[in-house]
């Protein structure tokens, strides 16, 4: 596999010829910035491709956990190699997230957008943070009988 090329965004700049013909032996330039967050640049070929491959894989996943009763436990019975932090999760956690996980994956797909399921990923994996942590777990779980009284509205941070 070609590794992505990293290059400072000032070399797009100022020799962006050259630049560009790097994208010829790899398929993606990351372009670190001093000043922002780095960029990545593809081809628009490379893009579609990439999410061509993205959409079939959704749609597999998603056919394969509606078709059979029994594709839902290999899915639950895989997901632990795919995010091994499952494993702290409760059991009916799991389930909950590989169904939400699915149909997440099929509807940003739908709206050709994958930001859904990676705020999906990372919000479950905080949870499995908290299980993981008995003290934490803990404090979060615990009744808390006490008002503490109303809430002050938001400073404007702007």
């Amino acid at each position: 596999m070609t590794e992505n090329a990293v290059v400072n965004f000032s070399e797009l700049v100022n020799k962006n010829k050259q630049t560009l013909a790097r994208l010829k032996e790899s398929p993606r330039l990351l372009l670190h910035r001093r000043d922002g967050e780095d960029l990545v640049l593809t081809t628009a070929a490379r893009a579609e491709q990439d999410q061509t491959v993205v959409s079939a894989a959704t749609r597999m996943l998603a056919a394969m956990a509606r078709r059979e009763p029994g594709s839902m436990e290999l899915l639950l019975d895989i997901l632990p190699d795919a995010f091994p932090w499952v494993r702290f999760l409760p059991e009916s956690d799991v389930h909950a997230f590989a169904v939400e996980l699915v149909e997440t994956m099929r509807a940003a797909d739908s709206v050709g957008n994958s930001a859904s399921v990676a705020q999906l990923l990372v919000a479950w994996q905080h949870t499995a943070e908290v299980h993981s942590d008995p003290e934490l777990l803990a404090a979060l779980t615990r009744d808390h009988a006490e008002d503490y009284g109303p809430v002050p509205e938001p400073r404007d941070v702007a």
